[in-house]
């Protein structure tokens, strides 16, 4: 027996009773509520009652860690773009929590395996994919509502992998490796604390599965940019259970994390779901209302528009797809207590008909909404689609990763021949793409290395890429790498060559975390990982993308750990505003460019393609921004020599006024980055090929 029930909220909502089931399907037929017992006995309960396009059903005696799904009737027309089918079993999409592996078999797909995707197939699917299940979790947050707040400028992000960054960990316990309970471990944590960072941007922990095509070449997604289920923790990474256990493992991590000062962002994947193309499996979306939820081809509804890359695109243009995505945020923030999001594709979100729109629906929502324009926003700010490369074209409000930065720093340093003019840009906050839309420097997400790419390690050590254990043929990933492999393509005895690498590695480093903007660690970058050349492993669930905490490098982690402290110690290096190079009361400029003779960059100077060496001066008492009280800051200022050429320079200091003395604070031509003692301003320094000095002004 079941009761009418309501239309609000969607999803399926425990009341202590019983469990209200909401799903919206505006031009279905007929829906079927299904209940699994524990053996997979499926009860079927039609849901007869319809309001706002909202099927609904009240059940008593239904509750918690009961596993269901739902069967969606309709026409199947593949070539209008109609593709229900009542005999898949559909994942509810406000599910909490997904229970069950997805296994590929032909009952899977909608259609005829073999056939084209216009003859319907009635095999049930239900034994192959995840069940959704009935979740109420009243966790004890306890004194968590004192999250870390880290303002923008003072942020550190480190790029995880929730299952790669302890797999391999020898101090996490076995049976908790590689899940939630292992990242709210004491062990990795206290090397979060030690390398100083302030966030963890986790890669995609929303429910997800392989895609049949990685299933077929026996292998599996490991990054996790496939999502299934947009409200459910992954359940892969839970170590007690995927029957809402995973829930509260989730919540958990981010109490541990939260209590050593560490904010959680989450790596949102809301351009596209786990069903591909019009080829993929009808797992959801696709069999509930395919027309509404997704972007279809205007000349043949039958195939989708694709600007993700992953055969669909989520219609973020339809209201309840909209409203999908903004609970969906919602909930992580205000049940999961996460702090911020980075969007995958973001401008696939943004596209108003075909053309990224920055006053689209999306934007504008979430600039009103009172939950979500208070967490951090970072934009991943491209798609695959025509116009969707936007860097430095968000909305206020945004942060971006910015792509031009990673490719201006790995030009440098691999002395590409394009002078200094690209690198200062970047060094100083990339004014040029954030300021004339009342945008400060943080909206620099800056990195050099994320998931996606070489790791840094791999960066230094190989120029073209090496996919083959892809299984692809090596045809996947990005083939402009930027990279220099210091002589040698891959892994070398040769001590000049691991020497050279090792002081290049120090370079990117400093680089990233001493420049204007946010700084972007990738894991495992400080443990000098490499993945063999693999600039593109997301299938590879295995030791070649898990850290190896034994083979770690102990003196990245203090060169990281070291330059993260000077960060914080010095907010000459966390400018809150941009430089405008005007003159102090004490005659210096609060940044100025020089050149190896010590005199200041001229115009000339700035188109030289042959210039290979630059010092940029950061004067303390020009800092644009003010205390908590409203008091002025005053730093250190220090000169920061950067000599990206093949041979050794000498290079002579600014005088008077800029300052009367130097301390070297770091040399990366030293492994330690070990400071030097004082150097007079009269003397001419020789820097060695590829290296970089930070001399702070007496």
């Amino acid at each position: 027996m079941h009761w009418p029930g309501s239309p609000f909220p969607l999803g399926a909502t425990w009341d202590g009773e019983g469990t209200n089931f909401a799903l919206f399907a505006p031009a279905a037929e007929s829906v079927d509520l299904c209940l699994f017992d524990d053996d997979g006995t499926e009860s079927r309960v039609e849901l007869d009652e319809v309001t706002y396009h909202v099927w609904h059903g009240y059940l008593p005696r239904v509750g918690p860690r009961q596993r269901y799904g739902f069967r969606v009737d309709g026409p199947y027309d593949a070539a209008r773009g109609l593709r229900w089918n009542p005999s898949k079993l559909l994942i509810d999409p406000y599910a909490l929590a997904l229970d069950g592996e997805f296994t590929l078999d032909d009952a899977v797909f909608g259609y005829v395996a073999n056939r084209d995707d216009t003859t319907q197939d009635h095999r049930d699917s239900a034994p192959y994919v995840p069940k959704s299940v009935v979740v109420h979790d009243p966790f004890p947050w306890g004194e968590d509502h004192h999250r870390p707040h880290v303002a923008w400028a003072d942020s550190v992000i480190y790029e995880l992998h929730v299952k790669g960054f302890t797999a391999r960990h020898p101090d996490v316990p076995p049976e908790i490796r590689g899940t939630y309970a292992g990242l709210a471990h004491p062990a990795p944590i206290s090397h979060l604390r030690r390398l100083g960072v302030t966030a963890v941007e986790l890669m995609p922990v929303h429910h997800f599965v392989s895609e049949p095509a990685v299933l077929r070449r026996g292998l599996s997604n490991y990054w996790g940019y496939n999502t299934l289920g947009y409200f459910a923790p992954h359940a892969a990474y839970a170590a007690s259970g995927s029957r809402g256990e995973q829930v509260r493992e989730f919540k958990a991590m981010v109490r541990a994390l939260h209590a050593a000062g560490i904010e959680v962002i989450l790596d949102v994947v809301y351009n596209h779901t786990a069903e591909g193309d019009e080829t993929g499996p009808t797992l959801s979306l696709r069999g509930i209302d395919n027309p509404t939820y997704y972007r279809l081809r205007d000349d043949d509804p039958r195939y989708y528009l694709d600007y993700t890359g992953t055969g669909n695109t989520l219609n973020a243009q339809q209201p309840h797809v909209l409203q999908l995505i903004m609970d969906s945020l919602r909930y992580w923030v205000t049940e999961m207590h996460v702090d911020g999001f980075r969007f995958d594709l973001a401008s696939a979100l943004a596209r108003s008909f075909h053309d990224v729109d920055k006053l689209s629906a999306f934007f504008d929502i979430i600039q009103q909404d009172p939950v979500l324009s208070r967490v951090k926003l970072i934009a991943e700010p491209w798609d695959l689609g025509p116009g969707g490369y936007l860097v430095g074209e968000f909305p206020p409000l945004w942060t971006e990763w910015n792509g031009k930065y990673r490719d201006a720093v790995r030009d440098f340093w691999r002395g590409d021949g394009n002078g200094v003019a690209g690198v200062a840009s970047r060094l100083s906050g990339s004014s040029d793409l954030y300021q004339d839309d009342g945008r400060k420097p943080y909206a620099s997400i800056n990195f050099v290395t994320c998931h996606d790419g070489f790791t840094l390690r791999d960066l230094v050590s190989y120029e073209q890429k090496h996919n083959e254990a892809n299984g692809e043929g090596n045809n996947d990933g990005n083939d402009d790498n930027r990279s220099w492999n210091c002589g040698v393509e891959g892994d070398t005895d040769d001590r000049d060559v691991t020497t050279l690498r090792a002081r290049q590695m120090r370079n990117f480093l400093t680089t990233l975390l001493l420049s204007t903007g946010v700084p972007m660690l990738r894991m495992g970058d400080e443990l000098a990982h490499t993945q063999r050349g693999n600039n593109n492993a997301y299938c590879q669930d295995n030791e070649l993308s898990w850290l190896d905490w034994s083979a770690a490098q102990s003196d990245l982690i203090d060169v990281v750990a070291r330059l993260v402290e000077l960060r914080r110690t010095h907010p000459v290096f966390r400018q809150r505003a941009f430089f405008e190079g005007h003159r102090l009361d004490d005659g210096v400029k609060d940044l100025a460019w020089f050149r190896p003779d010590g005199a200041e960059l001229g115009d000339a100077d700035w188109s030289a393609g042959d210039l290979r060496t630059v010092g940029m001066y950061l004067s303390g008492r020009g800092i644009r921004t003010r205390g908590p009280r409203g008091e002025r800051i005053v730093d250190d200022s220090f000169l920061w020599l950067l000599h990206a050429g093949d041979d050794a320079v000498q290079v002579r200091l600014p005088g008077q006024p800029w300052a009367s003395a130097y301390a070297i604070e770091l040399d990366t031509a030293q492994p330690a980055l070990a400071p030097g003692g004082h150097v007079d301003v009269s003397a001419v320094l020789t820097m060695p090929p590829r290296s970089a000095l930070l001399l702070r002004a007496l």
